[in-house]
């Protein structure tokens, strides 16, 4: 029969320093120590990967050891779900100190199913209580004008710089590396500025520019929907001609792992002139990234110019 202690905490700046100070006479002794760091107590234990492993290698009769009851379950749910896999392992329950030290939670009797399901409860209640608080707190310092979340990487006048060279031309990506942070911080400067923001009436714009000479063939005109890589989007937002730039910045983005597309829907005449564009990528001195992210948006436009009856 073994004793193992299981240890949690909420988040990434938390420790389990306090558990293990409760639990210091198993942990010398060489009790085995299964530990699931910066786990929601919401997670049920079941779906923890550190409890699950617990459960995988324990014995029967072996017991499992917290430092307190909210460790392992803070809801009825979970200590309902949990319970009835404890007794039919054959494991036992203890917490290390306080008034319920002596007594095994994982008992089969009525007793200690009422007991442990009234302390869920009171536990559910005080979780839920403090969410509760932590709303009103957030609610209070924003009707104070407080500014929350994580500081800005960036300040006003770098914003102010970084707005005003997107709209001379440079890309995205070029701005980020310039100022060492990531492209997605970029985005949400010129977001904020509204310097990515569609005109008023794009469909007028559109219709008064002009575009690419049309080349031959009846499918020149024909609306067609490609995905354009991201890659490609940031470049032809910051070197593409009107029509292009219109284009693109009125798709729809499709998030794809950490990257994106933009889905167009445009005659094909524009998406040959967004490849002929972007050619630029597809040169030597490009990244692989760029090169490939080409020739996936090469390979489809040159499928879209064939005739249906060949696909």
């Amino acid at each position: 029969m073994t004793d193992r202690i299981y240890l949690r905490h909420s988040t990434d700046k938390q420790t389990d320093a306090r558990q293990r100070h409760a639990l210091a006479a198993l942990i010398a002794a060489g009790a085995p120590a299964y530990d699931d760091p910066a786990t929601s107590s919401r997670q049920l234990s079941l779906d923890r990967a550190g409890f699950t492993r617990l459960l995988g290698e324990a014995a029967v009769g072996d017991t499992i050891r917290i430092a307190d009851a909210a460790r392992l379950f803070r809801s009825v749910a979970d200590i309902l779900a949990l319970r009835p896999v404890l007794i039919r392992r054959g494991l036992h329950l203890r917490v290390e100190s306080g008034l319920l030290s002596g007594i095994d939670l994982a008992a089969d009797d009525p007793g200690t199913k009422m007991m442990v399901s009234v302390l869920a409860a009171v536990l559910e209640f005080q979780r839920d209580m403090i969410s509760e608080n932590t709303r009103q707190g957030v609610a209070a310092a924003e009707a104070s004008g407080k500014t929350l979340g994580r500081p800005t990487a960036l300040d006003d006048g770098t914003a102010a710089d970084i707005v005003t060279a997107y709209q001379e031309g440079t890309a995205v990506k070029a701005l980020a590396r310039q100022h060492h942070v990531a492209p997605k911080t970029i985005r949400r400067i010129l977001d904020a500025a509204g310097a990515r923001q569609l005109p008023a009436d794009l469909a007028t714009e559109l219709d008064a520019l002009p575009v690419p000479a049309e080349p031959p063939g009846p499918t020149a005109n024909t609306p067609v929907t490609l995905d354009l890589p991201g890659l490609l989007a940031d470049h032809l937002r910051a070197v593409g001609d009107d029509a292009i730039r219109f284009a693109v910045i009125g798709g729809r983005i499709i998030r794809r792992g950490k990257g994106y597309s933009i889905r167009l829907t445009v005659p094909l005449h524009l998406h040959q002139a967004a490849l002929q564009q972007s050619a630029a990528l597809a040169a030597e001195g490009a990244g692989s990234a760029e090169r490939k992210a080409y020739r996936v948006y090469a390979t489809r436009v040159t499928t879209a110019q064939q005739p249906r009856s060949g696909r």
